[in-house]
Protein backbone atom coordinates (compact mmCIF):
# COMPACT_ATOMS: atom_id res chain seq x y z
CA UNK A 1 0.00 0.00 0.00
CA UNK A 2 1.67 3.28 -1.09
CA UNK A 3 1.00 4.41 2.09
CA UNK A 4 2.58 8.04 1.76
CA UNK A 5 1.02 8.94 -1.32
CA UNK A 6 -2.15 8.08 -0.25
CA UNK A 7 -1.97 10.45 2.88
CA UNK A 8 -0.40 12.75 0.35
CA UNK A 9 -3.47 13.40 -1.08
CA UNK A 10 -5.51 13.83 2.46
CA UNK A 11 -2.95 16.23 3.58
CA UNK A 12 -3.74 19.03 0.64
CA UNK A 13 -7.27 18.04 0.60
CA UNK A 14 -7.88 19.12 3.95
CA UNK A 15 -5.45 21.89 4.04
CA UNK A 16 -8.11 23.33 1.55
CA UNK A 17 -10.73 22.66 4.12
CA UNK A 18 -8.25 24.49 6.69
CA UNK A 19 -8.03 27.59 4.42
CA UNK A 20 -11.72 27.82 3.51
CA UNK A 21 -13.79 27.07 6.76
CA UNK A 22 -11.93 29.27 9.10
CA UNK A 23 -10.79 31.92 6.89
CA UNK A 24 -13.04 32.11 3.96
CA UNK A 25 -15.84 33.85 5.61
CA UNK A 26 -13.65 36.54 7.31
CA UNK A 27 -12.39 37.04 3.52
CA UNK A 28 -15.77 37.38 2.23
CA UNK A 29 -16.69 40.12 5.10
CA UNK A 30 -13.63 41.80 4.31
CA UNK A 31 -14.98 42.70 0.83
CA UNK A 32 -18.01 43.82 2.11
CA UNK A 33 -20.46 40.71 2.61
CA UNK A 34 -22.61 40.73 5.79
CA UNK A 35 -23.98 37.56 7.37
CA UNK A 36 -26.49 36.48 5.68
CA UNK A 37 -24.72 37.07 2.09
CA UNK A 38 -21.70 35.48 3.93
CA UNK A 39 -24.37 32.38 4.86
CA UNK A 40 -25.46 31.96 1.36
CA UNK A 41 -21.75 31.96 -0.29
CA UNK A 42 -20.64 29.23 2.50
CA UNK A 43 -23.80 26.80 1.73
CA UNK A 44 -22.77 27.13 -2.40
CA UNK A 45 -19.54 24.96 -0.91
CA UNK A 46 -21.67 22.45 0.73
CA UNK A 47 -24.61 22.41 -1.79
CA UNK A 48 -22.15 21.33 -4.62
CA UNK A 49 -21.54 18.08 -2.61
CA UNK A 50 -25.03 16.94 -2.84
CA UNK A 51 -24.61 16.89 -6.50
CA UNK A 52 -21.27 16.72 -7.51
CA UNK A 53 -20.32 13.14 -5.50
CA UNK A 54 -23.49 11.22 -7.46
CA UNK A 55 -22.25 12.55 -10.88
CA UNK A 56 -19.04 11.27 -10.21
CA UNK A 57 -19.59 8.18 -8.12
CA UNK A 58 -22.12 7.37 -10.93
CA UNK A 59 -19.20 7.68 -13.44
CA UNK A 60 -16.86 5.93 -11.29
CA UNK A 61 -18.94 2.99 -10.92
CA UNK A 62 -19.71 2.55 -14.35
CA UNK A 63 -16.25 3.84 -16.15
CA UNK A 64 -14.05 2.46 -13.52
CA UNK A 65 -10.69 4.57 -13.59
CA UNK A 66 -11.44 6.63 -10.34
CA UNK A 67 -7.98 8.26 -9.69
CA UNK A 68 -8.20 9.31 -13.61
CA UNK A 69 -11.44 11.42 -12.10
CA UNK A 70 -9.81 12.44 -9.45
CA UNK A 71 -6.82 13.77 -11.30
CA UNK A 72 -9.40 15.60 -13.61
CA UNK A 73 -11.61 17.24 -10.81
CA UNK A 74 -8.59 18.50 -9.34
CA UNK A 75 -7.45 20.25 -12.10
CA UNK A 76 -11.08 21.55 -13.05
CA UNK A 77 -11.28 23.32 -9.48
CA UNK A 78 -7.53 24.93 -9.65
CA UNK A 79 -8.45 26.14 -13.37
CA UNK A 80 -12.17 27.59 -11.81
CA UNK A 81 -10.63 28.97 -8.65
CA UNK A 82 -8.32 30.78 -10.49
CA UNK A 83 -11.74 32.82 -11.61
CA UNK A 84 -11.63 34.49 -7.94
CA UNK A 85 -8.68 37.29 -9.06
CA UNK A 86 -10.96 38.82 -11.44
CA UNK A 87 -14.95 38.36 -9.60
CA UNK A 88 -16.47 40.72 -8.40
CA UNK A 89 -20.40 41.06 -6.61
CA UNK A 90 -21.88 38.41 -5.37
CA UNK A 91 -23.47 36.74 -8.30
CA UNK A 92 -20.21 36.54 -9.88
CA UNK A 93 -18.21 35.12 -6.63
CA UNK A 94 -21.30 32.64 -6.32
CA UNK A 95 -20.50 31.31 -9.68
CA UNK A 96 -16.47 31.37 -9.16
CA UNK A 97 -17.49 29.32 -5.63
CA UNK A 98 -19.88 26.51 -7.50
CA UNK A 99 -17.68 25.84 -10.19
CA UNK A 100 -14.59 24.96 -8.10
CA UNK A 101 -16.38 23.72 -5.31
CA UNK A 102 -18.52 21.26 -7.34
CA UNK A 103 -14.93 20.14 -8.59
CA UNK A 104 -13.07 20.08 -5.42
CA UNK A 105 -16.02 18.13 -3.94
CA UNK A 106 -16.32 15.13 -6.69
CA UNK A 107 -12.63 14.37 -6.06
CA UNK A 108 -12.65 13.06 -2.37
CA UNK A 109 -15.44 10.34 -2.10
CA UNK A 110 -14.04 8.85 -5.46
CA UNK A 111 -10.38 9.04 -4.02
CA UNK A 112 -12.09 7.33 -1.04
CA UNK A 113 -12.80 4.61 -2.88
CA UNK A 114 -9.45 3.92 -3.79
CA UNK A 115 -8.14 3.94 -0.14
CA UNK A 116 -10.24 0.71 0.62
CA UNK A 117 -9.60 -0.59 -2.54
CA UNK A 118 -5.89 -0.71 -0.99
CA UNK A 119 -6.42 -1.28 2.58
CA UNK A 120 -8.88 -4.73 1.87
CA UNK A 121 -9.25 -6.76 4.72
CA UNK A 122 -7.63 -3.50 6.85
CA UNK A 123 -10.39 -1.21 6.72
CA UNK A 124 -10.45 -0.34 10.33
CA UNK A 125 -7.24 1.08 9.62
CA UNK A 126 -8.40 3.81 7.47
CA UNK A 127 -8.31 6.10 10.52
CA UNK A 128 -3.96 5.52 10.09
CA UNK A 129 -3.96 7.63 6.64
CA UNK A 130 -6.81 10.32 6.89
CA UNK A 131 -5.02 11.75 9.88
CA UNK A 132 -2.91 13.03 7.67
CA UNK A 133 -5.72 15.29 6.40
CA UNK A 134 -6.32 16.42 10.09
CA UNK A 135 -2.12 17.25 10.14
CA UNK A 136 -2.67 18.99 6.43
CA UNK A 137 -5.96 21.13 8.17
CA UNK A 138 -4.03 22.18 11.50
CA UNK A 139 -0.50 23.09 9.72
CA UNK A 140 -2.81 25.25 7.38
CA UNK A 141 -5.10 26.96 9.41
CA UNK A 142 -1.78 27.79 12.10
CA UNK A 143 0.04 29.18 9.06
CA UNK A 144 -2.70 31.14 7.27
CA UNK A 145 -3.90 33.06 10.32
CA UNK A 146 -0.69 33.91 11.25
CA UNK A 147 -0.07 35.27 7.62
CA UNK A 148 -3.67 36.91 7.66
CA UNK A 149 -2.79 38.76 10.96
CA UNK A 150 0.08 39.90 9.57
CA UNK A 151 -0.92 40.83 6.00
CA UNK A 152 -4.79 41.00 6.03
CA UNK A 153 -7.35 38.28 4.53
CA UNK A 154 -6.33 39.26 1.01
CA UNK A 155 -3.88 36.47 1.61
CA UNK A 156 -6.75 34.18 1.98
CA UNK A 157 -7.00 33.29 -1.69
CA UNK A 158 -3.60 32.98 -2.66
CA UNK A 159 -3.24 30.36 -0.36
CA UNK A 160 -6.03 28.28 -1.44
CA UNK A 161 -4.42 27.97 -4.98
CA UNK A 162 -1.10 26.94 -3.99
CA UNK A 163 -3.38 24.11 -1.45
CA UNK A 164 -5.36 23.47 -4.58
CA UNK A 165 -1.97 23.01 -6.72
CA UNK A 166 -0.74 20.69 -3.60
CA UNK A 167 -4.24 18.87 -4.39
CA UNK A 168 -3.42 17.97 -8.32
CA UNK A 169 -0.17 16.94 -8.05
CA UNK A 170 -0.43 14.44 -5.07
CA UNK A 171 -3.82 13.04 -7.36
CA UNK A 172 -1.15 12.15 -9.88
CA UNK A 173 1.18 9.94 -7.46
CA UNK A 174 -1.68 7.59 -6.89
CA UNK A 175 -2.58 4.85 -9.17
CA UNK A 176 -6.28 2.84 -9.40
CA UNK A 177 -6.18 -0.14 -7.31
CA UNK A 178 -8.19 -3.30 -7.96
CA UNK A 179 -9.87 -5.72 -5.50
CA UNK A 180 -13.51 -4.23 -5.86
CA UNK A 181 -15.55 -6.91 -5.23
CA UNK A 182 -17.89 -8.31 -8.44
CA UNK A 183 -20.84 -10.27 -9.08
CA UNK A 184 -24.49 -9.85 -8.85
CA UNK A 185 -26.08 -7.29 -6.66
CA UNK A 186 -29.57 -5.26 -5.78
CA UNK A 187 -30.02 -2.69 -7.46
CA UNK A 188 -28.72 0.90 -5.09
CA UNK A 189 -32.58 1.77 -4.48
CA UNK A 190 -32.95 -1.81 -2.96
CA UNK A 191 -30.46 -0.76 -1.04
CA UNK A 192 -31.69 2.22 0.34
CA UNK A 193 -34.84 1.38 1.00
CA UNK A 194 -33.43 -0.75 3.87
CA UNK A 195 -34.65 1.12 7.04
CA UNK A 196 -31.00 1.43 8.95
CA UNK A 197 -29.55 2.36 5.98
CA UNK A 198 -32.42 5.44 5.57
CA UNK A 199 -31.90 5.96 9.47
CA UNK A 200 -27.71 6.20 8.52
CA UNK A 201 -27.71 9.21 5.98
CA UNK A 202 -30.60 10.62 8.18
CA UNK A 203 -28.34 11.16 11.10
CA UNK A 204 -25.21 11.95 9.35
CA UNK A 205 -27.14 14.71 7.28
CA UNK A 206 -28.65 16.14 11.04
CA UNK A 207 -24.81 15.66 12.46
CA UNK A 208 -23.68 17.89 9.83
CA UNK A 209 -26.68 20.47 9.44
CA UNK A 210 -25.71 20.89 13.16
CA UNK A 211 -22.18 22.27 12.19
CA UNK A 212 -23.65 24.87 10.08
CA UNK A 213 -23.03 28.24 12.98
CA UNK A 214 -19.31 26.55 13.14
CA UNK A 215 -18.07 26.14 9.47
CA UNK A 216 -20.05 29.22 8.56
CA UNK A 217 -19.41 31.86 11.41
CA UNK A 218 -17.28 30.51 14.61
CA UNK A 219 -14.12 32.99 13.13
CA UNK A 220 -16.27 36.06 12.83
CA UNK A 221 -17.81 34.81 16.53
CA UNK A 222 -14.45 34.57 17.97
CA UNK A 223 -13.38 37.84 16.43
CA UNK A 224 -16.45 39.65 18.00
CA UNK A 225 -15.13 38.59 21.18
CA UNK A 226 -11.98 40.19 21.01
CA UNK A 227 -9.91 36.96 19.80
CA UNK A 228 -7.21 37.80 17.52
CA UNK A 229 -6.69 35.95 14.18
CA UNK A 230 -3.60 33.81 15.50
CA UNK A 231 -6.23 33.01 18.71
CA UNK A 232 -8.49 32.03 16.34
CA UNK A 233 -6.31 29.62 14.50
CA UNK A 234 -5.38 27.91 17.12
CA UNK A 235 -8.39 26.93 18.46
CA UNK A 236 -9.23 25.90 14.76
CA UNK A 237 -6.10 23.84 15.56
CA UNK A 238 -6.98 22.53 18.90
CA UNK A 239 -10.26 20.49 18.02
CA UNK A 240 -8.10 19.10 14.95
CA UNK A 241 -5.10 18.17 17.15
CA UNK A 242 -7.86 16.22 19.44
CA UNK A 243 -9.25 14.61 16.18
CA UNK A 244 -5.52 13.27 15.15
CA UNK A 245 -4.73 11.63 18.43
CA UNK A 246 -8.09 10.17 18.07
CA UNK A 247 -7.55 8.91 14.62
CA UNK A 248 -4.42 7.43 16.07
CA UNK A 249 -6.20 4.99 18.10
CA UNK A 250 -9.53 4.72 16.19
CA UNK A 251 -8.85 1.46 14.91
CA UNK A 252 -9.24 0.06 18.99
CA UNK A 253 -12.71 1.45 19.18
CA UNK A 254 -13.76 0.24 16.27
CA UNK A 255 -12.81 -3.58 17.24
CA UNK A 256 -14.21 -3.21 20.76
CA UNK A 257 -17.79 -1.08 19.77
CA UNK A 258 -20.26 -1.30 17.30
CA UNK A 259 -19.66 1.34 14.70
CA UNK A 260 -23.56 2.47 15.69
CA UNK A 261 -22.87 2.93 19.34
CA UNK A 262 -19.75 5.26 18.47
CA UNK A 263 -22.66 7.16 16.27
CA UNK A 264 -24.54 7.69 18.76
CA UNK A 265 -22.64 9.23 21.47
CA UNK A 266 -20.63 11.63 18.87
CA UNK A 267 -24.01 13.33 17.87
CA UNK A 268 -24.68 13.21 21.76
CA UNK A 269 -21.16 14.97 22.38
CA UNK A 270 -21.70 17.48 19.30
CA UNK A 271 -24.81 18.70 20.87
CA UNK A 272 -22.80 19.63 23.90
CA UNK A 273 -20.00 21.05 22.36
CA UNK A 274 -22.57 23.68 20.44
CA UNK A 275 -24.04 24.36 24.03
CA UNK A 276 -20.50 25.43 24.97
CA UNK A 277 -19.67 27.81 21.81
CA UNK A 278 -23.07 29.16 21.82
CA UNK A 279 -22.95 30.06 25.70
CA UNK A 280 -19.65 30.35 27.00
CA UNK A 281 -17.57 32.46 24.31
CA UNK A 282 -15.72 35.02 26.95
CA UNK A 283 -14.74 32.04 28.70
CA UNK A 284 -11.70 30.21 27.24
CA UNK A 285 -11.52 27.59 29.10
CA UNK A 286 -15.08 26.33 27.66
CA UNK A 287 -14.31 27.14 24.56
CA UNK A 288 -11.08 25.07 24.92
CA UNK A 289 -13.30 22.31 26.46
CA UNK A 290 -15.91 22.54 23.46
CA UNK A 291 -12.56 22.61 20.74
CA UNK A 292 -11.33 18.99 22.42
CA UNK A 293 -15.26 18.10 21.21
CA UNK A 294 -14.60 18.04 17.72
CA UNK A 295 -12.70 14.67 18.09
CA UNK A 296 -16.31 13.30 18.60
CA UNK A 297 -18.48 16.05 16.68
CA UNK A 298 -16.10 15.16 13.50
CA UNK A 299 -12.97 12.17 14.73
CA UNK A 300 -15.06 9.69 15.90
CA UNK A 301 -18.05 10.63 13.83
CA UNK A 302 -16.56 10.57 10.58
CA UNK A 303 -14.51 7.34 10.99
CA UNK A 304 -17.55 5.37 12.33
CA UNK A 305 -19.42 6.67 9.60
CA UNK A 306 -17.52 6.00 6.41
CA UNK A 307 -16.33 2.31 7.89
CA UNK A 308 -20.09 1.80 7.93
CA UNK A 309 -20.48 3.11 4.50
CA UNK A 310 -17.80 0.75 3.30
CA UNK A 311 -20.00 -2.29 5.39
CA UNK A 312 -23.12 -1.25 3.50
CA UNK A 313 -21.80 -0.53 0.09
CA UNK A 314 -20.24 -3.33 -1.94
CA UNK A 315 -18.91 -3.59 -5.32
CA UNK A 316 -20.29 -1.51 -8.03
CA UNK A 317 -21.73 0.30 -5.34
CA UNK A 318 -19.25 1.27 -3.62
CA UNK A 319 -18.16 4.46 -5.31
CA UNK A 320 -21.81 5.82 -4.86
CA UNK A 321 -22.12 4.56 -1.48
CA UNK A 322 -19.44 6.94 -0.51
CA UNK A 323 -20.79 10.04 -2.53
CA UNK A 324 -24.25 9.21 -1.50
CA UNK A 325 -22.55 9.44 2.40
CA UNK A 326 -20.46 12.88 1.79
CA UNK A 327 -23.74 14.66 -0.62
CA UNK A 328 -26.19 13.58 2.18
CA UNK A 329 -23.86 14.96 5.44
CA UNK A 330 -21.03 17.59 4.47
CA UNK A 331 -22.80 18.35 1.64
CA UNK A 332 -27.18 18.71 1.87
CA UNK A 333 -26.90 19.04 5.26
CA UNK A 334 -24.20 21.61 5.54
CA UNK A 335 -25.89 23.65 2.72
CA UNK A 336 -28.82 23.69 4.96
CA UNK A 337 -27.28 24.38 8.41
CA UNK A 338 -24.98 27.17 7.05
CA UNK A 339 -27.90 28.94 5.31
CA UNK A 340 -30.52 28.18 8.15
CA UNK A 341 -27.67 29.52 10.47
CA UNK A 342 -26.82 32.35 8.62
CA UNK A 343 -30.71 33.73 8.98
CA UNK A 344 -31.06 32.84 12.72
CA UNK A 345 -27.36 34.14 13.42
CA UNK A 346 -28.75 38.21 11.43
CA UNK A 347 -32.15 37.93 13.11
CA UNK A 348 -31.48 36.61 16.80
CA UNK A 349 -28.19 36.11 17.65
CA UNK A 350 -25.20 33.42 17.67
CA UNK A 351 -26.72 31.77 21.05
CA UNK A 352 -29.44 31.17 19.37
CA UNK A 353 -28.24 29.75 16.37
CA UNK A 354 -25.66 27.59 18.16
CA UNK A 355 -28.73 26.05 20.59
CA UNK A 356 -30.12 25.16 17.65
CA UNK A 357 -27.42 23.22 16.34
CA UNK A 358 -27.56 21.36 19.46
CA UNK A 359 -31.33 20.40 19.11
CA UNK A 360 -30.11 19.49 16.04
CA UNK A 361 -27.72 16.83 16.91
CA UNK A 362 -29.86 15.68 19.47
CA UNK A 363 -32.29 14.39 17.38
CA UNK A 364 -29.61 12.66 14.97
CA UNK A 365 -28.65 10.82 18.16
CA UNK A 366 -32.12 9.62 18.65
CA UNK A 367 -32.59 8.32 15.29
CA UNK A 368 -29.78 6.92 15.65
CA UNK A 369 -30.34 5.16 18.57
CA UNK A 370 -34.35 4.44 17.44
CA UNK A 371 -33.52 2.94 14.03
CA UNK A 372 -29.98 1.51 13.72
CA UNK A 373 -29.93 -1.30 16.76
CA UNK A 374 -25.92 -1.64 18.04
CA UNK A 375 -23.80 -4.37 16.29
CA UNK A 376 -26.06 -3.71 12.98
CA UNK A 377 -23.36 -2.41 11.05
CA UNK A 378 -22.85 -5.19 8.76
CA UNK A 379 -25.71 -6.29 9.17
CA UNK A 380 -28.18 -6.62 5.90
CA UNK A 381 -25.49 -6.34 3.68
CA UNK A 382 -26.67 -6.32 -0.41
CA UNK A 383 -26.24 -9.89 -1.30
CA UNK A 384 -23.23 -10.46 -4.00
CA UNK A 385 -23.06 -13.97 -5.52
CA UNK A 386 -20.37 -14.95 -7.83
Amino acid sequence: MPYWRLSAFYFFYFAALGTLMPYWGLYLQSIGFDAFAIGSLMAIIMATKVLAPNVWGWLGDHLGHRMLLVRLASLLSLLSLLGMFGASGFVQIALVMAFFSFFWNASLPQFEAVVFNYLGSDADRYSRLRLWGSVGFILTVVMVGWLVDRRGTELVLPALVVVFGGILFSSLLVADQGGEVQGVQPSILAVLKKTHILAFFSAVFLMQMSHGPYYAFFSIYLQDHDYSKSDIGLLWSLGVIAEVLLFLFMHRLLRRWPSAVILLVSLTLAALRWLLIGWFPDQLPMLVLAQLLHAASFGSFHASAIHMVHEYFRGRHQGRGQALYASLSFGAGGAVGTFISGAIWEQWGASLAYTMASATALLGAWVVWRYIPAGRATASLPEIRS
